[in-house]
């Protein structure tokens, strides 16, 4: 989990994958935090995002380092614990100004049954699994 966390961290922009209907949407999201043993990414609960997540919680995520890339693949599962969505401000506090732990509209989802492959032309792809 925490090699994934950090490879996208590092990239700083990862792309989101959803799906409205039977019609795919990706976008593109920053933010990354593990929490209470468990890997988060945040949005509000205003955005067409979290209503497609609602409506179908598998998502995958593709990012590029520059030199390899990665794609995950989860259920994305809602956590409406106070303390998870502060854990993800303190991670991010450029967010405060948008958003705060107890305003009804800040989402965390934590990420379960994740599938992450790691591949770059350089070798073998790594897939890690938690």
């Amino acid at each position: 989990m925490q090699e994934v966390h950090d490879f996208l961290k590092k990239c700083g922009t990862y792309y989101l994958a959803t799906v409205e209907g039977n019609q795919p949407r990706v976008r593109p999201f920053g933010t990354i935090n593990i929490f209470d043993g468990k890997l988060y990414i945040q949005t509000g609960n205003i955005k067409p995002v979290s209503k497609q997540i609602d409506a179908n919680p598998k998502i995958e995520i593709c990012a590029f380092d520059g030199e390899a890339w990665i794609r995950v693949q989860a259920i994305a599962v809602g956590d409406d614990r106070i303390e998870a969505k502060q854990a993800m401000l303190d991670a991010y506090p450029n967010l405060k100004d948008r958003y705060a732990a107890d305003d009804g509209v800040t989402q965390v989802f934590c990420l379960k049954d994740v599938t992450a492959t790691i591949a770059s032309f350089a070798g073998p792809p790594k897939v890690i699994r938690f």
